[in-house]
């Protein structure tokens, strides 16, 4: 059907370019993966569409993980349809997500501005969760920024009842970004959990703010728990891979991630992060890129993955072909660990000057990364 599907939009295109029908029937091919009708997408918005449609573009470049493509289309929305809240929800959300804080402070505060304006025949409910993923994302910014009186701020203008785990697992995040660990898990533990999403909520806030404080045995710990209690949970099996891996227990990370690839064959995060796993020791190169390219037959386009994928082309002595991939990695997600490999590559290329410049570019992104700190150092550099 898919294919008889693809003729239809096709001649139905080439008779009329300009009209919607093909266009959205493309647009459905390519949210499920058919990357053969996007040109007949771009063909259409090359004229005068309706901007309902480019933003359903916008969001389905997001589901396939193409950021760079999507906050295009989203600037063209916001420039044609500056009344069109959900564009700058969707927009900032986007801009916190690649670290440009101030852009997107001020699109989720544009969102805010045009969500809280009176309008005739509005859904309350709907306009209050979305305001509630306004206020949570500035509240973030803030926190980002250090300001945790603006962020505490942002959060008391949360009123939905239902919120309040999302609230206050967000204020524990904030104490324990300053320094108070121990009232932070305090708060978390107090916090009522009625639901499953409401305990898994508490878990992940818990594990993060350990992770972050780089408590890596109790965050180990925690997940634990959290397995023996749920040991259908392939999300907090993974977690605990991860958390495995920090702590130097590898045969256990890897037998972790490939009982969860056994559970659940196209969990695409384990093949990746045991394929970036064995590149990043050096250890079993083809069967690591085997790996990494399994994980992008789930996730294509993944920058992520990509990333993964370059680190074995770089272990591998393929220099070039790391750099090309790395480049287009961090086009796609300004993302300060492949900022880190690719400075490392084109370091090891004689191309310091680039290398130190794009380590200066990670550290606006997130100034305590790990590896890229990591890097840094080792390369005794001084972006």
């Amino acid at each position: 059907p898919v294919p008889d599907a693809q003729r239809v939009q096709g001649r139905g295109h080439a008779l009329a370019p300009a009209a919607e029908g093909p266009a959205l029937l493309a647009l459905g091919l390519f949210a499920a993966g058919l990357n053969d009708a996007e040109p007949v997408i771009l063909r259409y918005l090359q004229r005068q569409p309706r901007f309902e449609v480019r933003m359903d573009y916008a969001t389905a470049l997001l589901g396939r993980q193409r950021y760079a493509d999507s906050a295009v289309q989203l600037e063209q929305v916001t420039r044609e349809q500056p009344q069109y809240a959900r564009a700058w929800l969707i927009k900032g959300s986007l801009e916190q997500q690649n670290q440009q804080l101030d852009q997107a402070q001020a699109s989720l505060l544009r969102f805010v501005q045009l969500q809280t304006q009176e309008k005739p025949g509005a859904e309350p409910d709907q306009a209050d969760q979305t305001l509630t993923q306004a206020y949570l994302r500035l509240s973030e910014i803030a926190e980002q920024r250090k300001d945790y009186a603006a962020a505490q701020d942002w959060l008391g203008r949360i009123g939905n009842a239902q919120d309040l785990a999302s609230v206050q697992t967000r204020r524990a995040a904030i104490l324990a970004r300053q320094g108070k660990l121990g009232e932070a898990r305090a708060l978390l533990h107090a916090l009522p959990a009625t639901t499953a999403a409401d305990r898994r909520l508490k878990i992940s806030a818990e594990v993060q703010m350990l992770r972050d404080d780089r408590q890596y045995p109790l965050a180990y710990d925690v997940l634990r728990d959290a397995v023996t209690a749920d040991p259908n949970d392939l999300d907090f099996q993974y977690d605990l891979a991860m958390m495995a891996e920090k702590l130097g227990r590898m045969d256990e990370m890897e037998r972790v991630l490939r009982a969860i690839i056994a559970a659940k064959p196209d969990y695409h995060h384990a093949y990746n992060a045991l394929g970036y796993s064995l590149a990043e020791r050096n250890q079993r190169l083809p069967e690591a890129r085997q790996l990494i390219l399994k994980a992008l037959e789930y996730a294509p386009g993944d920058p992520y993955i990509s990333d993964s994928l370059a680190w074995v082309d770089y272990r591998s002595g393929n220099f070039t072909e790391a750099l090309r991939i790395l480049q287009k990695a961090f086009a796609d997600k300004r993302d300060a660990e492949i900022a880190a490999h690719l400075g490392e590559v084109l370091w090891m290329m004689g191309r310091k000057d680039d290398a130190t410049a794009v380590w200066r570019d990670g550290l606006t992104i997130n100034p305590d990364n790990e590896t890229l700190r990591e890097t840094i150092e080792r390369f005794h550099a001084r972006p």
